[in-house]
């Protein structure tokens, strides 16, 4: 598998991460039915992009299946493929100090039936120690997200990266009746 070409974001630039995670979730195909929402997966200690993803950035299992990943799916889903391993074994693999910067909270219930996010980073056994986000997740399809309160519960620490809100409620909002 071929990696990513990313841009060299300054270790500890959040702001810049979370506008790199929202230049992805801008690749979302808009739709009225889910948002677009961005994510980049960083190793700390080498600064470096691991993987990046956008929601249906990832076609599904069947020929012409457009797919239904979420930001954060895709990112491990790469890194997975990379490794050659099932997504379930990432925290083998994944560096100690590793955070994921997703323009949206991530989710805690998905009404596909999929694997949650949230779900998905605790099951890392501690690879992803933090999660910064750009925005909480709009009541428009579940309600009220509790993926915070899990993270937090499982002991991942989420972080909010101010100033961009309006911007990333425009994107992940695409294809939404106004």
């Amino acid at each position: 598998m071929t990696t990513e070409a990313h841009p060299k974001i300054a270790a500890g630039d959040h702001k810049a991460y979370m506008e790199y995670a929202l230049e992805k979730a801008q690749l979302s195909p808009p739709a009225p039915t889910k948002f677009c929402v961005g994510a980049v997966l960083v190793d700390v200690d080498k600064n470096e992009i691991l993987s990046t993803g956008y929601s249906m950035g990832l076609p599904g299992n069947r020929p012409g299946d457009p797919g239904n990943t979420h930001a954060e799916q895709c990112c491990f889903i790469k890194v997975a493929e990379r490794y050659n391993i099932p997504e379930d074994r990432l925290g083998e693999v994944l560096p100690k100090n590793t955070v994921l910067y997703t323009t949206m909270e991530p989710c805690n219930e998905r009404l596909s039936g999929n694997r949650t996010c949230v779900d998905r980073i605790l099951s890392l056994k501690g690879a992803v120690q933090v999660v910064y986000v750009g925005i909480k997740e709009p009541e428009t399809f579940i309600g009220q997200n509790l993926g915070r309160k899990r993270l937090e519960d499982g002991g991942v620490v989420v972080e909010h990266v101010e100033g961009m809100e309006q911007q990333i409620m425009q994107v992940s909002m695409a294809g939404h009746d106004k």
